[in-house]
């Protein structure tokens, strides 16, 4: 095979023959071009045809070429079918049937919205209008996302939501799902009810393959996993039950310091004391000793780091029926609130000594999705918005 030759196969599909190749001004360069098969196989009834009927020159828009536009003009073929007495026209590979495009242009398009920083970038270099970019990156999303994710649910999976947009004075979440196994999104659904989840999740097969799910403490995601995954245990995210009481401690230690985020007690009340030095725990308890309140709810939330640091099942959930048992003699009534919350949730809770599972990954991917939306400036079409995250 001649340079030539392989020059033209790099530039267009090895069916076609460039019949002659000419730069039209700086806009564009244009490749005449035909298909050299000796027949083609009609469409109806599968039968090979070498009758030809006539021709016609079309012109389809190709990627660009060292930052210039292609376009082929390609001499097509109309062949008569003897069997079903009409004529057809040939196919072109790379062009799907009806498109004034390539199959490669939109793959371009496709990864150079995935990279650029505006569609206005896009069209610039691509010479393409806004609908085109547009119709070719998310048809391409939705054909890799069907390609990626074409398998069941795999054995664990985590649940968790975020904020997608404002409607009618309302907010809308996104509750997304993850693929422990595989470490990327399974899935996003817009809702955090347990009807919508279900009806937004009931294409992928497999359901029953789920053992493990790692949460936050949402009551209508709890109700969801165990009407919609009949195998699973839940995993209460570590995370979430450490910080139940950050909120309260932060609201009495406003009483004495003011709303002053710089103030250093702030932060070490908020951390753990096994991590501070010797120092700064003498000087939390000092603090700390006639403010009776927020003394106990620093206490508190000391005992539930303590108890993330116990070794086995067993331990842990005797230790967990004395912390509820000593909050029963509080008159806090953030204390009792958390008593009841520990008392609901100490199952899932005590999942965690045997499975180790967190919500970290999730929450990983939580943030992904919140910067494709800051990226984007926002999405209005959830479908768009799915087909990015899932493809990110």
């Amino acid at each position: 095979m001649s340079s030539g030759e392989n020059l033209a196969h790099f530039i267009v599909h090895p069916e076609l023959k460039i019949l002659r190749w000419e730069r039209c001004g700086t806009a564009y360069s244009e490749a005449r071009c035909e298909k050299t098969s000796p027949g083609e196989v009609c469409r109806r009834c599968a039968k090979l045809s070498t009758s030809i009927y006539d021709r016609r020159w079309v012109r389809i828009k190709d990627a660009p070429i060292r930052n210039t536009s292609v376009r082929l003009v390609i001499r097509k073929r109309r062949f008569y079918c003897h069997t079903c007495r009409k004529p057809f026209t040939e196919p072109v590979p790379g062009v799907l049937p009806g498109k004034r495009t390539t199959q490669r242009l939109q793959r371009a398009v496709t990864n150079a919205c995935q990279k650029y920083s505006s569609l206005k970038a896009v069209r610039k270099d691509f010479r393409c209008s806004n609908s085109y970019i547009y119709k070719a990156f998310y048809s391409q999303l939705k054909i890799e996302c069907g390609r990626k994710l074409n398998y069941a649910w795999p054995k664990t999976i985590g649940i968790d939501e975020h904020f997608f947009t404002r409607k009618n004075g309302y907010r809308e979440f996104m509750t997304i799902f993850i693929d422990y196994t595989n470490k990327r999104p399974r899935e996003l659904v817009l809702g955090r009810s347990s009807g919508v989840l279900q009806a937004g999740v009931s294409h992928i097969e497999g359901r029953e393959n789920v053992l493990r799910v790692a949460m936050d403490l949402s009551k209508p995601y709890k109700s969801f996993v165990r009407e919609y995954f009949p195998n699973a245990s839940i995993t209460a995210d570590k995370f979430h039950v450490l910080r139940l009481l950050n909120g309260s401690i932060n609201k009495y230690r406003k009483q004495y310091t003011g709303d002053e985020r710089k103030n250093p007690i702030r932060r070490l009340l908020l951390c753990s004391s096994v991590n501070l030095e010797y120092f700064k725990r003498r000087a939390i308890e000092e603090w700390l000793s006639d403010k009776p309140d927020l003394r106990e709810l620093y206490f508190y939330k000391e005992a539930l780091q303590r108890f993330y640091r116990i070794r086995g099942h067993s331990k842990a959930k005797r230790a967990l029926v004395r912390l509820t048992d000593q909050m029963a003699d509080s008159n806090l009534r953030e204390v009792r609130s958390l008593r009841n919350t520990l008392r609901t949730w100490s199952t899932e809770i005590l999942n965690y000594f045997e499975t180790g599972l967190t919500n970290a990954r999730t929450e990983g991917f939580n943030n992904v999705a919140k910067t494709v939306q800051k990226r984007g400036y926002g999405f209005k079409n959830p479908e768009n918005y799915r087909l990015r995250v899932l493809n990110a």
